[in-house]
């Protein structure tokens, strides 16, 4: 009967249109109650689940992200990206895809990367005879891109879910493969969809422009650098080189490149403020519904019910695979893993998959998600930039999705792809 409560609670609440993290929170409180446990108790595993040092990452760098965004670092990485690819068939679409690559690099964010490229890349697109859907679908689908690479702050959230015994660095070093087989997935499809509706090419605008232009954005590369290196190499915490990536933004943006006026700094400012809130409600709110979740035995249950179904692990990563799929759908990325990681992570490791490869599945997992209704968030960022219909965009963007479900497949039956990278590293 609690768990009828718990997840009949958050059902109903979701589907009249509550917030996510009240849907989390009072779902939890009326279990609490139910049960005859102290309704305090509700509150005290929402502060305990945002009181964890680390979680200071992902306000810094969602900081960073926006400084970066406001600072005109995006347009000088789809400069360098379009002289780079732009020669390829759909040659926009592959500018596209490229940018997701090195600006998700810096912003770690989907729905920044979706914001920012989209905003530059969609009206340029229309503009040179590209349709409005493909626009948005190349936009939308690439964002996904950034939950992979350094520094995605998804991999912190799951770095915690999963008891914050996991090596963040080994998080980041596992997303860049997978990462770079999913945008080369999604490259191959833009150009396969530009061949059939005939889209033009963009000129090669030779090695001395491409020279130039790398120059010109090479200190907005340079965070990467600096965020990866320190973190992987153990100069710094997370935590720390989320405070060193604000400051060397606010540094590139006001006195390198000297494009951040006050008005874009204060935006910035503030724009950190308003996503970092709703972020870390979402993550306390989610960790009392994930407590209540290990209260109540749901991931022993699952552990049992699932090996009753096969004792074969590639069976047991398809079926988690689906409903991850399935949970994404109607969830938002952050509480699903905070909710979804002590359930599933017992289940992969009772079957040998290792903590961090499980991760990148369930981030790629979700990220798809992000793109998909009825609660995609990307999805909806992807299509108000790009003003086109959500029913439109879907009728079109299947073979994207199918591109990111070819990558999440090799993802997840090839497990060298998220684990040879950190082991060079131990």
């Amino acid at each position: 009967m609690e768990l009828w409560i718990l997840f009949g609670t958050f059902a109903v609440l979701l589907l009249i249109g509550t917030p996510v993290a009240f849907c989390l929170g009072i779902s939890s409180f009326a279990t609490i109650v139910y049960l005859g446990l102290p309704p305090v108790v509700v509150f005290q595993r929402l502060n305990s689940g945002i009181s964890v040092f680390v979680l200071m990452a992902i306000p810094f760098f969602v900081y960073a992200g926006e400084l970066m965004v406001r600072g005109d670092i995006a347009r000088r990485l789809v400069a360098l990206a379009g002289a780079g690819v732009g020669h390829l068939r759909g040659g926009l679409g592959q500018v596209n895809i490229s940018a997701s690559v090195l600006f998700g690099g810096i912003s770690g964010s989907a729905a920044a990367d979706a914001s920012a490229i989209g905003g530059l890349m969609i009206p340029q697109m229309e503009e040179r005879g590209y349709g409005r859907d493909y626009a948005v679908n190349v936009t939308v689908m690439s964002s996904i891109i950034a939950l992979m690479l350094p520094p995605s702050h998804n991999l912190i959230i799951y770095a915690i879910a999963a008891g914050g015994r996991m090596s963040i660095a080994d998080l980041f070093t596992a997303g860049i493969l997978p990462g770079l087989i999913l945008a080369l997935s999604l490259m191959f499809t833009a150009w396969f969809v530009a061949r059939k509706r005939g889209y033009d090419t963009e000129p090669f605008p030779g090695g001395r422009a491409i020279l130039s232009l790398f120059i010109n954005a090479f200190p907005g590369l340079l965070l990467v650098a600096i965020i990866f290196g320190g973190v992987r190499s153990g100069v710094f915490t997370a935590s720390e080189s989320s405070c060193i990536a604000v400051v060397y933004a606010i540094a590139v943006t006001i006195f390198v490149y000297r494009s951040l006026p006050w008005s874009e700094f204060v935006a910035a400012t503030l724009g950190a403020v308003r996503t970092s809130s709703m972020v870390l409600l979402v993550i306390g709110s989610a960790a009392a519904f994930a407590w209540l979740l290990a209260y109540l035995r749901v991931p022993t249950s699952m552990v049992t019910f699932i090996s009753g179904l096969s004792d074969n692990p590639l069976v047991i990563l398809l079926l988690l695979n689906v409903i991850l799929l399935l949970l994404g759908t109607f969830m938002d990325m952050s509480p699903l893993i905070v909710i979804t990681t002590p359930i599933f992570l017992p289940v992969a490791t009772a079957f040998g998959v290792d903590p961090v490869h499980f991760g990148i599945i369930l981030i790629l997992n979700l990220g798809i998600g992000l793109c998909t209704p009825p609660v995609g968030a990307v999805l909806f960022v992807g299509c108000a930039v790009g003003k086109l219909p959500i029913s439109t965009a879907i009728r079109t963007i299947w073979p994207f999705y199918g591109a990111a479900v070819f990558a999440l497949v090799l993802v997840t039956y090839i497990p060298a792809l998220s684990l040879w990278l950190p082991s060079l590293f131990k």
